[in-house]
């Protein structure tokens, strides 16, 4: 037996009613009533609508969803709320026709209701694990920026007849980087300073990191010849660590009056930045120093750099100069050195900050972390 018309409507898997313009019900099936726990009678000729909605589902039909529909004629895909009979609420999605008659006039308004309890649902367990989601990044967020900052000194001690200056890019606040730098006193009134990068990032790359910071140290204390230093880590770092490898440079600054002298050491590391007081720039370069960790007698490559009255040194690691500028370029020591002499002449905090807005300027290109650290001789009376 074939479902007739009327049962078709009536039992539809969704509710139907038909209202006046005004917004009145005439005809309503049984679906709907089923859903709201309504009485026909109860509904047919006494209620609009707007009343069946929730409180804010009555402002929305008000301000744009009866003029809408009187401007287009038809309107869909609305989410609203019903109110049944025992006052829970029903979310539904609504989509609404105004019927014409054969004048052309529009004699009365047609509505089909969809059940979206399952829509709704699955939307709220979306927005609960997307919050959930959101909550276990920031933790993550969190807990990598408090690991980082046990890598990095808080501050840089003041060491009298210089100025320094120090910053941190992190690439991602989600990863602990291996870059680290440090600035400290020695015993016979020299200052020790180091600044690398370690192969690879997260946990493992920050306990390589802890463990290097502080063989440096330790290695200073009772030797503090950079080459001699540097040689005392590759040795752990070989033995200890096996896969892990940084590079670095280590000096010992000596400071006169009007002047400082830094006597460095390298392995595998970017050539130093020298701001010179006339405004020259030119790189300090290390060759031959080999990566550190790899080799049992990794090779250490050594300079001296001698600065007076407004000259300015600056380490920095490889983040700096792998920016990518374009899908097949990247930001070259050729670059940087082009930067830099537009920079002076400056100060540490000068060169720092102007550092700081190149990589802020390369935004998203710079992939890696980049630590900067710089000493410069204040000018005479300045």
């Amino acid at each position: 037996m074939e479902d007739t018309a009327d049962d078709l409507y009536d039992n539809a898997p969704c509710g139907y009613l038909s209202t006046s313009l005004d917004g009145r019900i005439t005809r309503v099936n049984e679906t709907l009533l089923r859903w709201l726990g309504y009485e026909r009678e109860q509904l047919v000729g006494r209620l609009r609508f707007a009343d069946l909605l929730s409180v804010g589902g009555k402002l929305y039909h008000e301000t744009h969803f009866a003029p809408l529909l009187r401007m287009q004629g038809v309107i869909g895909g609305v989410a609203l709320e019903m109110v049944s009979a025992s006052g829970s609420r029903l979310p539904v999605l609504v989509n609404s026709t105004v019927k014409s008659g054969e004048d052309g006039a529009p004699v009365l308004i047609r509505t089909t209701v969809f059940d979206a309890s399952d829509r709704r649902a699955y939307e709220q367990e979306l927005l609960r694990a997307r919050q959930a989601a959101e909550r276990e990044r920031d933790e993550i967020r969190r807990l990598a920026i408090t690991l980082q900052r046990t890598l990095l000194p808080p501050v840089l001690p003041a060491v009298p007849g210089v100025e320094t200056a120090s910053h941190y890019h992190h690439a991602s606040p989600f990863e602990v980087g291996g870059d680290f730098y440090d600035l400290f006193p020695l015993a016979d009134g020299r200052w020790g300073l180091f600044l690398g990068d370690v192969c690879g990032k997260g946990a493992s790359a920050a306990a390589v990191t802890s463990l290097t910071r502080y063989t440096l140290r330790s290695a200073a204390v009772y030797d503090p010849d950079p080459a001699t230093v540097l040689t005392n880590l590759n040795t752990v770092l070989n033995q200890e660590v096996g896969t892990r490898f940084c590079t670095v440079a280590f000096g010992v600054v000596s400071v006169g009056e009007g002047t400082c002298t830094i006597t460095l050491a390298a392995g595998g590391h970017p050539p130093g930045l020298l701001l010179r007081a006339d405004g020259t720039a030119s790189y300090v370069d290390l060759p031959g120093g080999q990566l550190i960790g790899i080799l049992p007698d990794a090779h250490i490559a050594t300079a001296t750099v001698r600065l007076g009255p407004g000259d300015t040194f600056v380490l920095y690691t490889d983040g700096l100069i792998e920016a990518r500028t374009g899908p097949d370029t990247r930001y070259s020591e050729e670059d940087l050195l082009a930067f830099a002499a537009t920079v002076g002449p400056t100060t540490a905090s000068g060169a720092v900050d102007a550092l700081i807005g190149l990589l802020d300027r390369l935004g998203p290109g710079v992939e890696d972390d980049t630590a900067v650290l710089a000493i410069g001789v204040p000018v005479l009376g300045g």
